[in-house]
């Protein structure tokens, strides 16, 4: 069972994160978004771009990393070998390009226990060094039959 006294804990940046040209491009391919601007710098710059575009689900990559801190947290009490991911959704002020350096802030918003799971949802803010919001990136993880 999660410890409910986590919700509206806050877990520091934990670095930067710099969102790399062929990062981009490799993610765009996976994902088969194939806009000239996640792919062609010049594309990207005759756009009004800086450099490539991440695709939109970009951000999955580094809010995912970013919540390990909270995933792997012992005193949590989360079973990250019954976990799924149930929802996912972003909210951007910007683009993210290729060149951002950003760190990323992660936020436990709520936990619930549903149907015998338990749930919690996390928020990923990530802004540049100036302090610039860039993306949140807010994802639903269920622990399959672990409530109480």
């Amino acid at each position: 069972m999660l410890n409910a006294s986590f919700i509206g804990r806050v877990y520091p940046a934990r670095g930067t994160y710099l969102v790399g040209r062929e990062k981009v491009r490799e993610f765009a391919r996976a994902v088969r978004a194939d806009s000239p601007v996640s792919l062609d710098v010049a594309a990207a710059r005759a756009a009004g771009y800086q450099d490539l575009v991440a695709p939109v689900t970009f951000p999955i990559a580094l809010a995912m990393k970013a919540a390990e801190v909270v995933i792997m947290d012992p005193e949590l009490g989360l079973d990250y070998s019954a976990v799924v991911h149930g929802e996912q959704g972003f909210s951007f002020a910007r683009p993210l390009v290729a060149g951002d350096e950003l760190e990323i802030v992660v936020t436990i918003e709520n936990i619930r226990s549903a149907a015998g799971n338990d749930m919690i949802t996390v928020r990923a803010d990530a802004a540049t060094l100036d302090g610039e919001r860039v993306v949140t990136a807010t994802m639903l993880l269920v622990a399959r039959g672990t409530a109480a």
